[in-house]
């Protein structure tokens, strides 16, 4: 498996796999939507990354970093992983290439939006080092009621 940076031929796996992750726990809200279906305008166009799990020829992953208000500080968002390729560490894989390039670019912190009912996803941020911080007021996800980050620079 390798992990590859945004392409636009790409755009169409990176909402699929999002729809259907949210589907499955879920339901889509009109700012997933929105963002899936236009990905240049509301993530990269705006300084953000997106990139992928690559298996063979087939794309089974995805995750974007979205630049948020405070400056150097990137959302860890968007992330999925075909259901035919759960449960082999794929998502871990992408967390922690997310966490590599935040340094390696000198992010100040990584911040994910999540909810508890994914409990193992829960566990494996905290895995990677991420801590629960409070959720703000007008938080972008309805489903949302943790919000946890990651400090890439001391």
């Amino acid at each position: 498996m390798n992990i590859i940076k945004f392409k636009e031929e790409y755009s169409s796996s990176f909402y699929d796999l999002n729809i259907e992750w949210l589907r499955t726990f879920f339901y889509v809200e009109p700012y997933d939507e929105e963002v899936l279906s236009k990905p240049n305008k509301y993530i990269i166009d705006k300084g953000g990354y997106i990139f992928f799990a690559k298996l063979n020829d087939e794309i089974i992953g995805t995750v974007a970093l979205m630049p948020m208000s405070e400056p150097n500080v990137f959302e860890l968002t968007k992330m999925a992983v075909s259901p035919n390729h759960r449960g082999h560490k794929t998502g871990q894989k992408l967390i922690q290439h997310c966490i590599d390039f935040a340094s390696k670019n000198n992010f100040n912190k990584l911040v994910l939006y999540s909810n508890t009912i994914l409990e193992n996803a829960i566990y494996i941020y905290r895995k990677f080092g991420f801590v629960e911080i409070p959720v703000e007021e007008g938080c972008p996800y309805e489903r949302c009621n943790i919000k946890m980050e990651l400090k890439t620079k001391s």
